[in-house]
């Protein structure tokens, strides 16, 4: 299906379109005006073309201070909440002051500018694709209505979770969001089984670098690398992309092939009690577990 490019902007009267002009509020008047814009905005038809691979990391000190940045999948909007396996989320760029998402149908863009000292926040130059949109669940329109009305938030730690709330300009929440945090895979991991089956192979290491993206190790004969791809659409989930090894002739009685296919096939990363991690395919099945470990 093709995709329509067409900017948008909601306002407190309602949606309008436009094509060459932004509306904007002048603040020295009541009315409106039409401002030209030097450069349209570049809508985009991909997320993949807008949005980085993996999350944003946070710390627990940035969340105390009241940074927006990163990637947050939207929970719930007015008490609604999200349904499907498709998560509405919203990616913030600080150093572009640009906020990047999809809205649970259609990709969306927008500026956006706050302050952590009086927890301000608003977003401004709504961009949407326009496909046409199941009205079943939490609709787009419900969250970029709800985005339009933001006007303050709060960050907090909920255990391992961060968390974020927008309210309206009567201090009234209206959207919770959700930091997918991965942070517990960075380290050095044993792999300890591979589809259900124990695993013994002193050797057979993964090294994970979430704020890099990437991942290496050892397959117990060849060495391997590859990156790490976080997916906002969906909770927990998680993939490993473009992996490459070396040629090294392997032992016949040598788990290679099966780790190598347990990692195309990991979708979700999940952490365990006692220092493991597991990851689950498609179908929620456990195909890989690792457990973390000092040796290099």
């Amino acid at each position: 299906m093709k995709t329509c490019k067409i900017s948008f902007m909601i306002g407190m009267s309602g949606l309008l379109l436009c094509s060459c002009s932004l509306i904007q509020k002048n603040k020295n008047s009541n009315k409106e005006a039409t401002v030209e814009v030097k450069k349209e905005s570049v809508l985009p038809t991909d997320r993949e073309e807008i949005v980085q691979p993996v999350s944003a990391v946070y710390t627990s000190k940035e969340i105390s201070k009241g940074v927006v940045k990163g990637d947050w999948a939207i929970e719930s909007v007015n008490g609604k909440q999200v349904v499907g396996e498709k998560v509405p989320f919203l990616k913030f760029v600080p150093t572009e002051s640009k906020v990047y998402g999809n809205n649970g149908c259609n990709v969306i863009n927008a500026e956006y500018k706050y302050n952590p000292s009086d927890s301000t926040i608003s977003f401004s130059y709504l961009s949407s694709t326009m496909r046409l949109c199941h009205k079943e669940g939490l609709t787009d329109m419900e969250i970029n209505l709800a985005l339009d009305a933001t006007r303050y938030y709060s960050c907090r730690l909920n255990g391992d979770d961060y968390l974020m709330t927008f309210y309206n300009d009567r201090h009234e929440p209206i959207m919770n969001l959700m930091h997918q945090n991965f942070q517990f895979l960075n380290g050095t991991w044993a792999v300890k089984e591979i589809s259900g089956e124990a695993v013994n192979v002193p050797k057979m290491k993964l090294v994970i670098d979430v704020e890099e993206g990437k991942i290496h190790g050892n397959t117990g004969c060849n060495v391997i690398n590859g990156s790490l791809e976080i997916n906002m659409e969906s909770a927990n989930s998680i993939s490993f992309q473009a992996i490459t090894k070396t040629m090294m002739l392997c032992p016949d009685e040598n788990y290679e092939t099966q780790l190598l296919v347990a990692l195309e096939e990991a979708m979700k990363a999940k952490p365990l009690q006692g220092g493991k991690v597991e990851f689950l395919d498609s179908q929620d099945k456990v195909v890989l577990v690792l457990e973390r470990t000092s040796d290099k």
